[in-house]
């Protein structure tokens, strides 16, 4: 059983601190795996490989996180840098999963 990593204010080690990003890393892939199943969904769903990249879109859920991003205090530009990467893998994998169809 793992314990519950401590959380970051309550760290007083670095043991502690990287316990702590460790278990927070392997949320994020699993939330990661919940977003690309989207994608799938989204392959699957559409009826032309064009309709995969939208820019718009794009620019909207950039946009969305930079806010949340702003809201709770965190670097909007460093958000931003992320979300960018994020969307373009996300296409990527989409298109690979439409190209599958």
């Amino acid at each position: 059983m793992t314990e519950t990593p401590l959380s970051g204010p309550q760290c007083t080690t670095m043991t502690e601190v990287r316990a702590g990003v460790d278990a927070l890393d392997r949320e994020l892939v699993a939330l990661l795996a919940r977003r690309f199943a989207y994608m799938d969904a989204a392959a699957r769903i559409k009826p032309e490989r064009g309709a995969v990249r939208d820019e718009a879109r794009k620019a909207e859920v950039i946009a969305n996180a930079c806010a949340e991003a702003v809201r709770l205090g965190l670097p909007e530009a460093a958000i931003g840098d992320l979300w960018e990467g994020l969307v373009e893998a996300s296409i990527a994998y989409e298109l690979a999963a439409f190209d599958r169809r």
